[in-house]
């Protein structure tokens, strides 16, 4: 799933390619990737873009007054191309949900929004005002920015555990899976401790993981093709998608905790004193 880092990088590729060229056409292959009716996404057609912009995980395209709303959910991605087709995408076939061409079709740039897998997510809003999305209306504050007193008033009085708490778009914006591990991992905290009980001195490990591992993140990934993204950020991660290899910072294995239908990773001796996560594959349960 593509998490703040990612989206502040495609946002500043955006900013550098398609910033000031004209939305030629816009091919819908997906119905159920539009999630707005009115205006119509013909509208569109013929409008400079303005500006490109980040709300959380969102995408926003200020096309002359009217907004681009994306969001990528778990599989969907952003497929930049200096030339698209020119014929428009068949409904409902392929991984392709929307095309949009930033020049004459067949000689001009653009991008793809696509969708890997059975499970669709990716949504597409045409609005007025990015307020107009719920999912932007009601989101928390950016963690991008957030200093170490707002985190502590997030946090304050939430009972459920850090994991949950830190992955809460209304609660904390911009965070997913992937990164919310790693920012645990970095703070020494278990995912499960409970959120609003933490201490002054945890919240400051807290508050500093998030700026660095959040920073480094951007840091790579700024300036890069959005088709090398995902591969930069497996790259840097520590103990996201790495159960069973060592920790790198004291070696012990990385243990994974599963879901029905995901799953999160950290390391014992790291982040819960050497003790063993409970997991609903194990038959014996740890708290």
């Amino acid at each position: 799933m593509p998490e703040l880092p990612e989206i502040e990088a495609i946002v500043h590729y955006l900013r550098e390619h398609a910033v000031g060229r004209t939305i030629n056409r816009v091919d819908i292959a997906s119905l159920a990737a539009l999630k707005t009716a009115a205006p119509p996404w013909t509208e569109l057609h013929g409008r400079p873009v303005r500006q490109a912009d980040r709300h959380g995980k969102f995408l926003d395209l200020d096309c002359d007054g009217l907004h681009l709303v994306i969001h990528l959910a778990r599989a969907g991605w952003l497929r930049w191309a200096d030339v698209l087709a020119a014929a428009p995408p068949r409904p409902g076939r392929g991984p392709l949900a929307v095309r949009v061409h930033l020049g004459p079709p067949g000689s001009g740039p653009g991008f793809d929004l696509t969708e890997a897998g059975t499970r669709k997510g990716l949504a597409v809003w045409v609005v007025r005002s990015p307020s107009e999305v719920p999912g932007i209306e009601n989101l928390g504050p950016d963690a991008a920015t957030l200093d170490q007193p707002g985190l502590a008033e997030v946090l304050r009085g939430h009972t459920e555990r850090l994991k949950t708490v830190l992955t809460r778009q209304s609660i904390l914006a911009g965070l997913g899976n992937a990164y919310s591990d790693e920012v645990m991992h970095a703070a020494r905290l278990s995912p499960y401790a409970t959120a609003g009980r933490l201490t002054a001195e945890e919240i400051d490990r807290l508050h500093a993981a998030l700026e660095m591992v959040l920073s480094d993140a951007v840091h790579r990934s700024i300036g890069l093709e959005a088709a090398r993204l995902k591969s930069e950020k497996r790259s840097g991660l520590r103990v996201h998608g790495r159960t069973g290899l060592p920790c790198p910072i004291c070696g012990d294995t990385v243990r994974e905790v599963s879901f029905a239908d995901r799953s999160f990773q950290y390391c014992p001796t790291c982040q819960t004193g050497g003790r063993t996560l409970a997991d609903r594959r194990r038959s014996r349960f740890v708290k």
